[in-house]
């Protein structure tokens, strides 16, 4: 069993399967939350570009060649925040650190690009997200007492560890690295 992260873009054929079960998972969900276009909707929000370098940046973590698990990170507002989305363990996957695994890559890779401080939302109807992040140094913007169902957006925030990296390195698509 051999684990590696590729840096790609969410067009990669790769991302596919990992992006569908992530589509039904939402509508799962969220299906009566949403109208019917819910899912789809929410994963068509951003053009592939947003997660490229030198601004963004998308992640898969592969074993044995398939896609098992991934993220991906934006600009927020401002010059020194990232924003990170679609972190993501395929269910055959879960329960392995592998999310953690996927967060942490993305921090690292944020601060190689110049990025001082993560921003994040999740669903109100996701708590194993909110515990990830909760249990990886993550602050919540929002009252965590409250009832998720009545703020609907969680957001979280990270700054990230002052390190040696080079303001908006890019990445290219084929650097690849084992975990």
């Amino acid at each position: 069993m051999s684990d590696r992260f590729v840096y790609t873009t969410p067009l990669d054929p790769l991302a596919k399967p990992l992006i569908d079960e992530l589509t039904y998972e939402y509508d799962s969900r969220y299906g009566s939350f949403y109208d019917a276009e819910g899912a789809t909707k929410e994963m068509n929000r951003y053009a592939p570009d947003v997660f490229t370098p030198p601004y963004g940046n998308f992640l898969l973590l592969l074993r044995d060649g398939q896609a098992i698990a991934g993220g991906a990170f934006m600009r927020h507002e401002g010059d020194d925040t990232a924003e990170f989305k679609r972190i993501w363990t395929h269910s055959s996957h879960r329960r392995q650190g592998l999310a953690r695994k996927v967060l942490l890559e993305l921090e690292v890779q944020a601060a190689r690009q110049g990025y001082s401080r993560v921003y994040l939302t999740t669903g109100f109807r996701q708590p194993e997200a909110v515990g990830l992040y909760l249990t990886n140094g993550y602050t919540a913007l929002f009252d965590t007492a409250a009832d998720p169902e009545t703020i609907r957006k969680l957001p979280f925030e990270k700054l990230l560890p002052a390190g040696p990296y080079v303001v908006r390195a890019s990445v290219p698509a084929s650097a690849v690295h084992g975990v």
